[in-house]
């Protein structure tokens, strides 16, 4: 994130971090300063960016609360943490916020690059949202606000779409190799599928990407598919398929053979 915001000419004063090392790392990488204490980065700055693993921004936290804080905005990078995190922020005259970056980082020295077109999600008090929307628009980020009460939800909703994704691919690509394909085989086998399929989602929603044999309401291929299956695939099978029968009636209405696929789906 640093390094994203000093190309687009912010002002970034630099990094403290647990190990000097660490901090002297990212500075360099950013052209910014590293500091050896937390004190030091927190009288220079105006703003406050903690991006450390959820289970430690309390603890940053705590240690932050004890200087002066008056005017400065803190903000975590937790998806399914809210601003409540910093209690008693109200009591230091700072502003607490916390920001989301819809994003899966793989690598601090390039993951920057994908942040152009990264969408955010922004919560928390009302003088450092105005402070984030500010920065996010001169950035040209598309972003949403959310409650503090719905970020565990939101950060749910982030890792269905992103982890949960990549457990549905395996298990495909585990079916393709009982069918003697190589794991390299099967990846690019289904290269084509699983692209066309997202890139279709992303243009045109889920409901009018939907294809496969329920929503045609072929139910003996339903049968034929659980029939191969068997322990927890055949679960995760049928509860999908359920959510995919309940989709395709939102589309189709009440299409003949989908009474039937329920039926066999709850077995």
């Amino acid at each position: 994130m640093g390094k994203y915001l000093t190309d687009r000419g912010k002002t970034v004063t630099g990094y403290y971090s647990q190990t000097y090392e660490s901090a002297a790392e990212a500075a360099e990488f950013t052209g910014t300063d590293c500091f050896r204490t937390m004190e030091e980065l927190v009288t220079l700055s105006d703003t406050l960016f903690i991006t450390t693993p959820d289970e430690q921004i309390g603890a940053v936290w705590d240690c932050m609360k004890g200087m002066s804080l008056d005017e400065r905005m803190i903000c975590h990078f937790s998806g399914s943490l809210s601003s409540d995190v910093f209690k008693g922020i109200g009591e230091k005259k700072a502003y607490g916020a916390s920001v989301h970056p819809m994003l899966a980082f793989r690598d601090k020295f390039s993951s920057y690059r994908q942040l152009h077109n990264c969408f955010f999600t922004l919560e928390g008090n009302p003088y450092a949202l105005r402070q984030l929307e500010e920065l996010f628009q001169e950035t040209g980020n598309p972003y949403c606000m959310i409650k503090a009460e719905d970020k565990a939800k939101y950060h749910c909703a982030a890792s269905v779409l992103s982890n949960d994704v990549l457990a549905l691919l395996d298990i495909g690509f585990g079916l393709l190799g009982e069918c003697g394909f190589t794991e390299k085989e099967a990846v690019y086998a289904a290269g084509a599928l699983v692209r066309g399929n997202v890139e279709n989602i992303l243009e045109n929603g889920t409901l009018s990407s939907m294809t496969g044999p329920i929503p045609r309401g072929d139910a003996s291929t339903v049968a034929k598919h659980l029939g191969v299956l068997a322990g927890e695939e055949r679960e995760i099978y049928c509860l999908l398929g359920k959510h995919l029968l309940e989709m395709a009636e939102r589309r189709y209405g009440n299409v003949e053979g989908y009474m039937r696929i329920q039926k066999i789906l709850e077995k």
